[in-house]
């Protein structure tokens, strides 16, 4: 982490809790999107933890966010849930999705307050409404699967969940028996019907391939593992078979990406519409900044804020 002598004397600097954010396209549009918003620092530093980060690493960064003046708060990548679960007792406050999904995505203050708030139900919300037809489900009976049942996915099927135009099922996997008990008892607390939500447990790739490929047509197809971005590789191998006219979304929008590369290879012979998480990323970033900061966004700011970033995207 390096933070510049005049941002500890002026605005103070916001921060990034990650794998690796030195290589995310945020360090280059933070300073961009500082303009548009008028905030009073353009610093952005990164505080990188290690995927398998213990407990105590977890709290000291906290501490260390909670303890220093300049630092204005952070938003939280890839660790949501750890930071929820090594140092949740450090936070003042917490808002109900912060409880509910056991995750923590931003921190912020208000005088000496330290506040967490899980901000992915709605910027998960707000990316997939970019891209879905509002009425797509209930017009083609459509389901979703969603690889992966970490902080991204749980906010998905959350997400899902409180839609209007919900879909006929939500087929949720994991590699962790726990991670499913974790999204069932979200899913509880949170009064959704039952039924509505398939846990599967997925040993290999091929047993997600065949979910996968057995789905209706149309349905949305979601890489919420986490794989292709800080660690290489797909939850899907290269021989799956899409269902036809499929949404197929990469939550991701750097690293190996294999996941989006096997989609757009299917993209014209299964009519796939194939889409990146560049979206999330922006809706994301937004509103964690926004909370940081204490700033109301409207969909025109937003769209200042996506084009300040465009010359950025990789």
């Amino acid at each position: 982490m390096t933070i510049t002598e005049n941002a500890t004397t002026t605005g103070g600097y916001m921060g990034f809790v990650g794998v690796s954010t030195g290589s995310s396209s945020i360090m280059q549009v933070f300073p961009r999107w500082a303009e548009v918003l008028g905030l009073p620092t353009t610093e952005l530093v990164g505080h990188d933890l290690p995927m398998d980060a213990g407990p105590a690493q977890y709290r000291a960064m906290v501490e260390q966010i909670r303890d220093d003046p300049h630092h204005r708060g952070a938003l939280v990548t890839t660790h949501k849930m750890n930071v929820f679960a090594a140092a949740s007792d450090l936070f003042d406050e917490l808002d109900p999705f912060a409880v509910s999904c056991a995750e923590i995505s931003s921190i912020s203050k208000r005088g000496d307050r330290l506040i967490g708030r899980a901000k992915d139900p709605i910027t998960v919300d707000l990316a997939l409404n970019d891209f879905l037809p509002a009425d797509h489900f209930a017009r083609t009976g459509a389901e979703v699967v969603i690889l992966g049942a970490g902080g991204s996915g749980t906010a998905l099927s959350w997400a899902l969940a409180e839609r209007a135009d919900a879909p006929a099922k939500v087929t949720v996997t994991a590699r962790d028996d726990g991670k499913l008990t974790h999204l069932r008892d979200v899913h509880r607390q949170h009064g959704t019907r039952d039924g509505f939500i398939e846990y599967v447990r997925t040993d290999s790739v091929e047993q997600a391939a065949a979910l996968v490929a057995a789905a209706p047509a149309g349905s949305l197809i979601v890489n919420a593992t986490g794989l292709g971005k800080d660690r290489p590789g797909s939850p899907l191998p290269d021989d799956v078979v899409f269902p036809e006219d499929a949404w197929v979304w990469e939550f991701n929008y750097r690293g190996s990406l294999e996941f989006l590369h096997q989609a757009r290879a299917q993209e014209a012979a299964r009519g796939l519409h194939v889409v990146d998480g560049w979206r999330y990323f922006i809706h994301g970033w937004s509103q964690v900044v926004a909370d940081v900061f204490e700033l109301d966004l409207t969909p025109e700011i937003v769209e200042r804020l996506a084009e300040a970033a465009e010359s950025a995207r990789r």
